[in-house]
């Protein structure tokens, strides 16, 4: 395969249209497909204000913005991405929904090298690669939010990723899009999650418990541990349901009790507080728009 210039992302949430910006700042030519019309121009929304953020910000000019816009195309048939080179899923942390997302990105792409990527943050490649035609061309690219700005990458190879796909992954990751790259096993949680999780959901029970107060758990790691962000403001800014579901895929693959997800947590997401995106959940965020992304 050649330069990977054209790039497909299916969802255009908070981590789909974080991924989409970065591909289009970075030069590339970006294909995004949302469910429907009201989600693509939704989508689009949302990258069109982080860009006007990053230029308020001064991380990029006027121009760049615009080019930036311009490399940008919105779709709602997965069938247009025919011609991408690399597709990345970034729909909910839904495992039969990806695993569907993927198989049939697979099936559209015309190019036998073209790579299907999954954003998954704890879901298994190999539970994604296995309804694929080509599992060979399936890996798992964990992008961080938000996306723009922070440098991570988690590449995940299933027992069937081609070498071959890896390391053009990578490459595109660290020259194209200027990001830091760590490898990953194939394991519920990768690297990051499996160390973060634990520790967040240790600080919503000693919520439940009723040992401290979230601001006072918040505050404690912040200025006793020198943490940019508290445990249950970072679970906000996650998604409380995101969290829940990276718990419940790490849990049912390891049997751990320290993965499963508090009461309280769960809780919490059936209510609909989900955490900054709803504009409450540990804490309360008036400025949130109140839909989920």
């Amino acid at each position: 395969m050649s330069e990977i210039e054209r790039i497909g992302v299916v969802g255009a949430g908070q981590m789909g249209a974080g991924i989409a910006e970065v591909c289009a700042r970075a030069g590339c030519d970006v294909l995004v497909v949302e469910q429907d019309r009201a989600a693509a121009e939704s989508g689009r929304a949302r990258i069109l204000a982080s860009l006007d953020h990053a230029v308020r910000r001064g991380k990029i000019g006027a121009g760049e913005r615009e080019q930036a816009a311009w490399r940008l195309r919105f779709a709602v048939d997965v069938g247009e991405l025919a011609d991408r080179q690399l597709v990345i899923e970034a729909v909910i942390e839904d495992e039969p929904l990806k695993c569907d997302v993927v198989s049939q990105v697979d099936k559209v792409l015309t190019d036998p090298e073209a790579i299907v990527a999954s954003n998954t943050s704890s879901i298994p490649i190999m539970k994604l690669a296995h309804g694929a035609g080509r599992p060979g061309n399936v890996i798992g690219l964990h992008f961080f939010n938000p996306v723009p700005v922070m440098p991570l990458v988690e590449v995940i190879s299933s027992l069937t990723t081609s070498p071959r796909v890896r390391e053009q992954a990578e490459s595109f990751l660290t020259r194209t899009l200027g990001k830091r790259t760590i490898r990953a096993a194939d394991r519920s949680g990768f690297v990051v999650n499996a160390l973060l999780v634990p520790y967040l959901l240790a600080a919503v029970r000693m919520v439940e418990t009723g040992r401290a107060t979230p601001a006072d758990v918040d505050s404690g790691m912040e200025a006793g541990c020198a943490h940019p962000m508290g445990p249950l403001r970072l679970a906000d800014l996650i998604g409380l349901d995101t969290v829940v579901a990276i718990a419940e895929s790490m849990y049912a693959e390891d049997r751990e009790p320290l993965f499963a997800p508090p009461p309280l947590l769960r809780r919490m997401v059936q209510a609909g507080h989900l955490g900054r995106k709803t504009g409450r959940g540990f804490h309360a965020y008036p400025e949130a728009s109140g839909v989920p992304a």
